[in-house]
């Protein structure tokens, strides 16, 4: 048990949090009386913990070197005269000595009646004590922001899932690993952008209100602006309009953002979610794969220091290159018979219900076979599998392959049988991208849905201008720091993910 958790908390065992806040706020106002401010302001030359840390390790006790701190009072037992407790700042703890001889009756008595949870700055000499701990010699302190409620119970941390969703800011405090876990996502997503930046890639912003959503296929989430008197929706991807700079001339381009799709919440979904979107003029879908593949084991072995994730049930991801590179159509031959695509679609079907999959009675003989894929094929897909050559009806975006048109020049990145990137050769034929847009809202209508509000005439307008051939991908960020992490739950790596209101 570390010292961040094993306090002792004599109020929580005899009150409960309502008593607890009455009491707290009766310290509130007996403060104020006093004239002092239980909010305080702003703190200049504070250092970090770890910083000083390191510099009390290189110098030793005989510097004295003298620092200031600022954080969470996380622990504190009374031993007389003296008082040892446990500040939490970003990154670490650490313990605190108080004297009353050194601070002063009135001080003392002060610090004395701090609460658990309480925000506070120190100033002292670094020291080492008898049983080896590193800690600082208080010489005077501030109250910053007084704590009305107590932390979660006994120190244990947060252990309901719920709770932990919901009051992330209580998941941070009281559990370490999770601090740790969003501090690699915010270092991860540096690396990334550094990767990028560092091969003359320039990040863009494009609009996440737009007139129509359109990138990929999925329910927007829709709103109304009324200065303009007209619908709109947070974006779905922002490809179209990465796409509109390509044909403005900017040839390696990226954004890191959020998208938004109105669909359902699972372990691997969260309606509101952070994508990069990559774009090189004059390469392909290959450039493309050369470009994920190394941008992934730069930040793995930047990061984490290994190209060997652990994952739940043994499971290890093996990150070395070269990946694998497989075609759609060869996976499933390998799962649904050597003679899948030769046989009739009855057959097909048969055997996709032999499967144990069920089959809407709607489906066309191209879902079936994707079904199969989806549902049987990729969560098999542990080890970095490059999918390649899709059914064109599936990427109505992407160049069709020169040997064959019923496919498209595409990939799939699987990792831990999920979907890590999609990446393509771009389609830059205004003509056959009209085409197939028209095939596309065709099957919207049979659905119920208007075949010209779907359409985005703006951007073909700026396809049939002139875009160069480009090769183009977008990579889930949640689902990468869920890769690199660990984590089983895209719940894990976002700070706040959307659940049902409580009231």
């Amino acid at each position: 048990m570390t010292q961040e958790q094993d306090s002792a908390r004599p109020e929580q065992e005899a009150l409960n949090p309502t008593d607890i806040r009455d009491q707290r706020i009766g310290k509130l106002a007996a403060l104020k009386e006093q004239g002092v401010d239980p909010y305080g302001g702003r703190v200049d030359g504070i250092s970090s913990v770890t910083a000083a840390r390191a510099a009390h390790a290189e110098k030793g006790d005989e510097a004295e070197l003298h620092f200031a701190f600022a954080g969470r009072l996380m622990a504190m037992r009374k031993m007389g005269k003296s008082i040892f407790a446990d500040v939490l700042d970003q990154d670490d703890r650490i313990q605190l000595y108080v004297q009353k001889n050194r601070l002063g009756e009135g001080a003392f008595a002060s610090f004395k009646a701090l609460d658990i949870g309480d925000i506070l700055s120190v100033e002292g000499v670094m020291f080492t004590t008898r049983m080896g701990e590193v800690s600082l010699r208080v010489e005077s302190f501030r109250l910053l922001a007084k704590s009305l409620r107590p932390l979660p119970e006994k120190w244990h941390g947060l252990t309901d899932i719920e709770r932990r969703y919901r009051q992330r800011y209580l998941d941070l405090v009281s559990n370490r690993e999770v601090r740790a876990l969003f501090k690699q996502r915010c270092d991860i997503i540096k690396r990334i952008r550094r990767f990028l930046d560092e091969r003359d890639f320039l990040e863009m912003e494009t609009p996440m209100l737009q007139h129509l959503a359109g990138g990929a296929a999925a329910k927007p989430f829709e709103t109304y602006y009324a200065a303009l008197d007209c619908p709109m929706y947070m974006r779905i991807a922002p490809e179209l309009y990465l796409k509109r700079l390509l044909v403005g001339g900017f040839e390696r381009i990226y954004e890191i953002n959020r998208n938004f799709r109105n669909e359902g919440l699972s372990r691997r979904h969260n309606p509101e979610f952070t994508m990069v979107e990559i774009y090189q003029a004059y390469g392909d879908c290959r450039v493309m794969m050369d470009l994920v593949e190394e941008l992934i084991t730069t930040v793995a072995q930047d990061v984490f220091g290994t190209l060997q994730i652990e994952h739940a049930d043994d499971v290890i991801i093996n990150l070395e290159r070269p990946w694998r590179r497989v075609a759609y159509a060869d996976l499933v031959r390998e799962k649904g018979g050597a003679d899948w695509y030769e046989v009739t679609p009855e057959e097909r079907r048969e055997r996709a219900t032999g499967m144990g999959l069920d089959l809407d009675p709607a489906m066309s003989d191209l879902d079936v076979t994707h079904e199969v894929y989806e549902k049987t094929i990729e969560k098999t897909l542990i080890q970095p599998t490059f999918v390649t050559r899709l059914p064109a009806q599936l990427v109505p975006l992407a160049k069709r392959c020169e040997d064959d048109p019923s496919v498209v020049d595409v990939f799939e990145l699987e990792i831990n049988g999920q979907e890590i990137a999609p990446g393509y050769s771009e389609l830059n034929d205004p003509t056959d991208q009209r085409a197939r847009f028209e095939e596309q809202a065709a099957m919207a209508v049979d659905a119920g849905g208007d075949e010209h509000e779907r359409l985005d005439e703006d951007f073909l307008t700026a396809l049939e201008h002139g875009m160069p051939p480009a090769g183009g991908m977008g990579m889930g960020i949640d689902r990468l720091v869920m890769l690199l992490t660990g984590a089983e739950s895209i719940r894990d790596v976002i700070l706040f993910p959307q659940l049902r209101p409580t009231h």
